[in-house]
């Protein structure tokens, strides 16, 4: 039975389904679809794909060519979908969804990010469509893996990595993003508009810049800013006491932990957080 006939009997189950209603029935897929979704920093990527077994096959470089396209994964071809513009190892794409095809090769691979995410796998496949392609460096791996999988690991607000494993092979892609200037300028225009906000509005934003190693001087002003709002704010004060002490103002970060102490008294996790910081900076 060769592929050409596997590759026409979905046509002719169609043109029977014209004569007659077959009775509905649900089985298994061969390569079952999976879906990997994850936030990285202020991005949310979406990936749509179906995961074929290696089922004792011999996979890269002779069931998929080396240098030819593959849809990556089975059946339609793989979905990226992007919330923000995303670099993928140092190539900007835009926002937006596309098609994941790559070349393997057997000391590179080339990633495709395609305009068209419609298509069933490679099959009408036109270079001129093409966003981008990308070289990316295969990996060899200890252990096979059965069932492709593609993940997303390594996360930082402004990193991570898309990792495409099957057989005994990964190859990952650096992807990077910008999240700490767009969150930074978020916090600026909150500050800066009027009225009074709270003090879990203003430890989000000092931890932000205190986690980040962004804006110091700035956040302890607004530290300031927050106390006069919200008298009570102990763990606002805590902060601003930890980022005077990142700036290297020992004894301002040695009053305000103090200060933080004595805001809540009742806290007794503030009260034991600002001890061990007067004691770390002794």
């Amino acid at each position: 039975m060769t592929r050409s006939f596997l590759r026409s009997i979905p046509a002719l189950i169609l043109t029977a389904g014209l004569f007659a209603q077959d009775p509905k029935i649900q089985l298994p897929k061969l390569s079952p679809t999976g879906t990997v979704k994850q936030s990285v920093g202020l991005t949310t990527i979406e990936i749509v794909y179906s995961r074929p077994g290696v089922k004792g096959r011999e996979i890269f470089g002779k069931m998929i060519p080396f240098g030819s396209v593959w849809r990556t994964g089975a059946n339609e071809s793989t979905k990226i979908s992007l919330s923000t513009p995303v670099k993928l190892n140092g190539t900007e794409v835009p926002a937006g969804t596309y098609a994941l095809y790559t070349i393997p090769g057997a000391s590179e691979w080339t990633i495709i990010v395609y305009k068209d995410p419609t298509l069933w796998g490679a099959y009408g496949y036109d270079q001129k469509n093409d966003l981008f392609r990308i070289p990316a460096k295969p990996v060899k791996l200890a252990e096979p893996v059965e069932t492709f999988t593609i993940d997303i690991n390594d996360i930082r607000n402004e990193s991570a990595t898309l990792n495409l494993i099957w057989e005994k092979t990964r190859v990952p892609v650096k992807l990077e993003f910008e999240s700490t200037n767009k969150a930074l300028a978020q916090i600026e225009a909150a500050m800066a508009a009027p009225g009074p906000k709270s003090g879990g509005f203003y430890y989000s934003a000092l931890e932000f810049c205190l986690v980040n190693n962004v804006a110091l001087t700035k956040a302890a002003a607004w530290a300031d800013q927050g106390v006069v709002q919200n008298p009570k704010s102990g763990w606002v004060v805590y902060l601003k006491a930890c980022i005077l002490a990142k700036l290297g103002d020992k004894p301002g970060a040695v009053a305000a932990a103090r200060l933080s102490a004595e805001a809540d008294k009742a806290d007794s996790e503030l009260v034991q957080a600002s001890g061990r910081l007067i004691d770390s900076l002794k």
